[in-house]
């Protein structure tokens, strides 16, 4: 099915992630400190694992029609409702919908910059979705016949005593086709068409910073997974915070044989937040001629 394109700027495309001082084997060793707040997280992270808490899924209250936006802001908002058939605030707070309307534009703009063909159906993978509040827009973009969110900390607990599952569970309660799985994504040993990562870890501080010890840093193992699942036309959709954290990504992407056909600093209209750094990779260099077609 095709779809009309995006308006985009075209000073966003073909951002360079071979960075000359960046490479794997530069990367800072993990401090001392580092390593304390990691086993402290440990404590936390494997207490959950063990207790696996779930209250039921947890619906968040629907504010049904946004407010306290600004003109661009309204008029993004409706481009992209006409163009993908959505209504996000249907379903989700304000603060939620906002962010899912974020991301969808996020894709929106990468496959115009990038000059991606659209496709519908097919088996879309998110890797590290935390609680999946995300899902409505992945499903909405890709139309996919199979959505699955994978994270390895499914069972974080938060202040309403709700898990990160039971929230997934709400957020994906009226999408079809649609799983949350928790577990490492590195042993999910699954084909996709798509595979899709949102500020994966490739360095120590955003683990910490999100509480979390740093066995999960193990951004190798995890790219390698990747590059098995994937299909022979499949795509991976990897979005980084800066350029640095992209090209130490993308030195691991090509350190495990994925290939980069792409890549653009996507800058929204929605949320005031640093640019993305969008790249996409295929599995092998025949598919980087005709990636993700069904």
């Amino acid at each position: 099915m095709a779809l009309p394109t995006a308006d985009v700027d075209p000073t966003m495309c073909d951002v360079p992630l071979t960075r000359p001082e960046i490479t794997l084997d530069t990367l800072p060793r993990c401090s001392f400190q580092q390593r304390v707040r990691s086993h402290y997280h440990a404590f936390w992270y494997h207490l959950g694992e063990r207790f696996a808490w779930s209250r039921g899924a947890y619906r968040e209250r629907p504010v049904r029609r946004l407010s306290q936006l600004s003109g661009i802001q309204q008029a993004r908002i409706a481009s992209l409702q006409r163009r993908f058939r959505v209504g996000f605030e249907q379903q989700a707070e304000q603060s939620t919908a906002l962010k899912q309307y974020d991301y969808l534009e996020v894709l929106e703009r990468t496959w115009s910059a990038l000059g991606l063909p659209y496709s519908v159906g097919g088996a879309v993978q998110d890797m590290g979705s935390s609680n999946f509040w995300y899902a409505a827009a992945l499903h909405a973009f890709f139309q996919p016949s199979e959505l699955v969110g994978v994270e390895v900390e499914g069972y974080r607990i938060y202040t309403n005593g709700y898990s990160r599952l039971d929230y997934a569970h709400g957020y994906i309660q009226n999408l079809p086709n649609t799983q949350f799985i928790v577990g490492d994504y590195a042993g999910y040993d699954h084909p996709a068409d798509v595979v899709t990562a949102w500020y994966p870890f490739v360095t120590p501080d955003p683990v910490l910073a999100w509480r979390m010890p740093l066995s999960v840093l193990a951004p190798r193992t995890l790219f390698s997974r990747v590059a098995r699942n994937l299909t022979p036309h499949g795509l991976f959709v990897m979005v980084n915070q800066g350029q640095d954290e992209a090209a130490i990504a993308a030195a691991w992407c090509e350190k495990v044989g994925l290939v980069r056909y792409g890549s653009c600093e996507v800058r929204t209209l929605l949320r005031s937040r640093r640019p993305a750094v969008v790249s996409c990779w295929t599995s092998s260099h025949l598919s980087h001629l005709c990636p993700y077609q069904n």
